[in-house]
């Protein structure tokens, strides 16, 4: 059986690599005409063919709950500070593809540098980061954070930094809620099992249902950043345990 998802897997990374790179020359070629949406959705139409290939080729199914917590497409100048659980690459390239408003990431500049992908990456209005200069990382995502929320933009953080095991707690940093509590944006909690079919650090695909649970928007203003991540940690971390109780047994 290990040998037969390792085959899949390995279907499922040829799938991604041939597709990547008519879609990222698409996009960097759009990008030289026209910017904003058009070419966002360029890029996500990668991301959503990779979605669908993890299903189609891996058995990776999901299930969400929670979409009426977001703001509707009515109220497309609503910003939102999106703060999720990280546990694998699936709710990164997921998330842009379930959600109808445009999403800009907070994430580590080296994945510019990565073919094709990166490329296309860095033609889109998202905030990337020099995670060896953190004063200056953060001001960066300060000032960026601000535009972006000013211009009704959805911006996306993972609280924890980096991916965190099945059935484990990262620790939470306030990135995010300090962003929130300096725009008066509110904060949405966002639980995701996703390494329960993709775990971290491993492109060893197992078929199975991601579970992601969307909360209630929760208020920044008159907040603390670190008492308003606490509020954050303890939604996600509960949802966690109700989701996926089976790695939570020990």
């Amino acid at each position: 059986m290990k040998l037969f998802y390792a085959l899949r897997s390995a279907l499922f990374v040829i799938w991604m690599a041939v597709t990547v790179v008519p879609v990222a020359i698409a996009a960097i070629v759009l990008s030289v005409f026209v910017r904003g949406n058009p070419v966002y959705w360029t890029c996500v139409f990668f991301l959503r063919l990779s979605i669908w290939g993890a299903r189609g080729i891996c058995g990776v199914r999901w299930k969400i709950e929670g979409m009426e917590n977001l703001p509707t497409q009515a109220e497309a100048t609503s910003a939102v500070i999106l703060l999720s659980k990280h546990q694998s690459t699936w709710e990164t390239f997921a998330y842009p593809t379930l959600m109808s408003h445009p999403l800009a990431y907070v994430f580590k500049r080296e994945l510019l540098y990565i073919p094709f992908f990166g490329w296309a990456m860095a033609r889109l209005d998202m905030i990337h980061i020099d995670r060896s200069k953190r004063s200056q990382a953060w001001s960066k995502v300060a000032a960026q954070g601000k535009r972006l929320a000013a211009k009704g933009v959805w911006v996306i953080m993972f609280p924890e930094g980096t991916r965190i095991a099945r059935g484990r707690r990262g620790e939470y940093k306030t990135g995010g809620t300090r962003l929130a509590v300096e725009t008066g944006v509110p904060v949405v909690p966002i639980a995701a099992t996703s390494a329960r079919c993709w775990p971290r650090k491993s492109f060893m695909l197992r078929p199975g249902l991601i579970e992601i649970s969307i909360g209630k928007p929760i208020a920044s203003q008159g907040r603390e950043p670190a008492e308003l991540m606490r509020e954050v940690e303890d939604w996600i971390e509960a949802e966690m345990h109700r989701l996926d109780p089976e790695a939570y047994k020990a």
